[in-house]
């Protein structure tokens, strides 16, 4: 059983995901950490983002794996590393080649194969799991995004104003909507849910009540 979680950068769906999958007992994929893993790596190695074939290189070199709460990438927990703002800019970026997604979409339906999880990320129900058993889109106005960022961002440290991080998610959300392949938009029979004034414990009840309704509905 697959349930997917869609929506922008800062709508809460990674936390919700998170949270909605220990309650259900099923396995989390952030597809967004293998995103951010492609970029760290392309990061590291000095590679240009905006060069095409480079950047597909490493996205077929690099082994990204999940243990626990941390993101390993060729075995290094980069769980905190791939969090900075100049990863997030240069996964956003690298996200946008259709080789890349190729290549990470093969991976995340690998991951999901025969068992029961929760996948967030842009495209999951639309195209990584078309068919999947409950499909969620969130959504939250851009300046609460921006005000989670920022909390988010000084908690651990790092200093960037609230209006940098707003104009960043304002061009991020340009480039996801229109990108040529899988844009970010809510799959046909996806569930909108608006998560600008809800709590997170809010926000996984919402989607627990949903879909254990759609178990005892679907059970014979």
């Amino acid at each position: 059983m697959i349930v997917t979680i869609d929506g922008p950068a800062g709508s809460g769906k990674s936390t919700a995901a998170r949270g909605l999958s220990k309650r259900l007992g099923f396995e989390f994929l952030d597809t967004g950490a293998m995103y951010r893993c492609v970029a760290w790596g392309v990061l590291q190695r000095n590679v240009d983002p905006a060069d095409e074939q480079a950047v597909t290189d490493v996205s077929q070199q690099v082994k990204i794996t999940f243990a626990d709460d941390q993101v390993l990438l060729d075995g290094e927990d980069v769980s905190e590393a791939i969090r900075t703002p100049e990863v997030t800019e240069a996964a956003s970026v690298v996200a946008q080649y259709p080789t890349v997604r190729q290549e990470l979409v093969r991976l995340q339906q690998q991951a999901a194969a025969g068992v029961e999880i929760v996948s967030e990320g842009r495209d999951q129900g639309t195209v990584v799991f078309p068919d999947a058993f409950c499909k969620f889109f969130l959504i939250a106005d851009p300046e609460e995004r921006a005000r989670r960022r920022h909390e988010e961002l000084a908690a651990k440290g790092k200093q960037v104003t609230l209006d940098a991080i707003l104009q960043q998610i304002y061009e991020r959300d340009q480039r996801d909507e229109q990108r040529t392949v899988a844009p970010l938009k809510p799959a046909d029979d996806a569930i909108e849910i608006n998560t600008s004034r809800l709590a997170i414990n809010e926000v996984i009840d919402q989607l627990e009540q949903l879909v254990r309704s759609r178990i005892s509905s679907d059970s014979p």
